[in-house]
């Protein structure tokens, strides 16, 4: 049986375990099984790693417990502007978008650049007509909005007057949201989702819909997602580093996502994290910051989530065909 292999990601802003009740962090990990779930239905008949990246995202997107879609973070001006890439890796295809702000599910909207636009990045209000042109759902901006980022970017706002914004929370700081995957025909894919950081000036674009800094693709190498502060990770263009370090050093996935994530971004004192799979279905989930929220998902259909050090077996799926 050809390996298969899915892995989530759901940012690496996560908040001290005091931080909610236990109902709370039961819910947000409910959600990450649900986006294992989508993914997982499609890769165990047989379907492709780009299908499964998407499906797998869209779920975290329309879930309020994650910085992607509805629940994402408001810039400077209390406003969205949200940031989305897919990967195809078995031709190296892409397709980003960013600063959209009526895009229900801006995976989508990525995915459809890929295959519809003849770009690889469409950004702002040009990226909201494309996306409605090509018959996506969209939304008034306040639909992304909830009481916690409102109450993030009030926390922010104070740390900028305070001068201590570098102290902040991960949680109160950023999030993102990305899928990685392995068909059964060899195929890798990825995808990220994002709304930025809170209180991110106007017009800022971050790593997630960079193609090679947050989100990368190769066949037979490896397919990145990361999280975390994306000036760092297109500085350091972290996908591709993962993946050119196993195609070209000969490091294994571990090697290569633990050596990026925990010791190049380790001097900056950032927050950081990925998943990965590679070729044969190995999959590595790496951060640096007190929690991360992550999932995974292999050939023998076991289903992991977690937030924090502690890993929960949700159960098992339908194995791959």
């Amino acid at each position: 049986m050809k390996p298969v292999a899915l892995a989530i990601h759901g940012g690496c802003g996560v908040m001290a375990k005091s931080d909610l009740r236990e109902e709370e962090w039961e819910a947000a990990r409910a959600d990450l099984a649900a986006s294992l779930r989508a993914g997982w239905a499609v890769l165990s008949k047989g379907g492709s790693a780009l299908d499964a990246v998407e499906a797998a995202v869209v779920v975290m997107e329309d879930s309020p417990h994650f910085n992607a879609g509805y629940g994402a973070a408001l810039n400077e001006n209390a406003e969205h502007e949200l940031d989305a890439s897919i990967m195809n890796g078995a031709d190296l295809d892409a397709g980003a978008v960013s600063a959209a702000s009526r895009i229900r599910n801006p995976v989508k909207a990525a995915r459809a650049v890929m295959e519809k636009s003849g770009a690889v990045l469409l950004t702002g209000a040009a990226a909201d007509r494309f996306a409605e042109r090509c018959g996506l759902e969209m939304v008034a901006p306040d639909y992304f909005t909830t009481q916690r980022r409102q109450d993030a970017l009030a926390a922010m706002k104070e740390h900028a007057k305070a001068g201590t914004a570098a102290a902040a929370s991960e949680a109160e700081k950023h999030g993102t949201v990305g899928a990685v995957a392995l068909d059964a025909d060899g195929h890798l894919a990825a995808a990220t989702s994002t709304g930025g950081y809170n209180n991110k000036p106007e017009g800022r674009v971050g790593d997630s819909p960079i193609i090679g800094a947050g989100t990368y693709a190769r066949d037979g190498v490896c397919a990145v997602s990361g999280t975390g502060q994306g000036e760092f990770f297109i500085r350091h263009v972290v996908g591709h580093e993962i993946a050119s370090r196993i195609a070209y050093r000969g490091e294994t996935l571990e090697m290569a996502a633990n050596g990026v994530i925990r010791e190049d971004l380790k001097s900056y004192g950032i927050g950081a994290g990925a998943v990965a799979v590679d070729g044969a279905g190995n999959v590595c989930a790496p951060y640096n910051t007190a929690g991360m929220f992550r999932g995974w998902t292999a050939g023998d259909g076991a289903l992991y989530v977690a937030s924090h050090d502690e890993v929960f077996c949700v159960e098992t799926l339908e194995a791959s065909a």
